[in-house]
C-alpha cells in the first residue's frame, strides 16, 4: 500500500506545482493531499515536503493546527474567487447556467471552510 500513496502523493505534488502557473489549478489541496499520502507511504519524502523552502512551513502550521497566515487567506480568496469568475463568465456565454452555479457552489464552500473552519495562523510580531 505504501507505493501507492507516494505515487498518489508525487503526482499530487506535481499538480500542485503546475497549480503555481495554471490559475485554475488550485495549489494547496494538492499539497496537502502530497502531505497526507507521504506520510503514510515515506517518512523520507514527508520530513522533505514538511522541510522545503517554500511549502514547509504552511504545510508544518496546518498539520500542527495552527493553520494558516491571513495574508495567505486573503491571496487565495481573490485568486479563487478570480479564477472563478472567469470560467463562471466563459461558462454563462454558452447559455446554460448549470455550470456557472456549480462553480459559485465550489467557490462559496471554499471560501467558507477558509474563513469559517481553517484557523488563522497568529504571527510572530517579531518575524514580520
Amino acid at each position: 500500500m505504501k507505493p501507492i500513496y507516494n505515487v498518489a502523493g508525487v503526482l499530487a505534488l506535481l499538480l500542485g506545482i503546475l497549480g503555481l502557473f495554471l490559475p485554475l489549478l488550485p495549489t494547496t489541496p494538492f499539497l496537502l493531499l502530497a502531505s497526507w499520502c507521504f506520510a503514510r507511504g515515506s517518512d523520507r519524502l514527508h520530513r522533505w515536503l514538511l522541510s522545503h523552502r517554500v511549502f514547509g512551513e504552511y504545510l508544518r502550521n496546518f498539520e500542527a493546527g495552527r493553520g494558516i497566515p491571513l495574508k495567505a487567506k486573503i491571496l487565495a480568496t481573490v485568486m479563487l474567487w478570480g479564477s472563478l469568475l472567469l470560467a463562471m463568465r466563459r461558462f454563462y456565454d454558452t447559455g446554460s447556467p448549470v455550470i456557472p452555479t456549480l462553480l459559485a457552489l465550489t467557490g462559496a464552500c471554499v471560501s467558507i471552510y477558509l474563513w469559517r473552519f481553517l484557523p488563522t495562523l497568529r504571527l510572530d510580531p517579531a518575524k514580520r
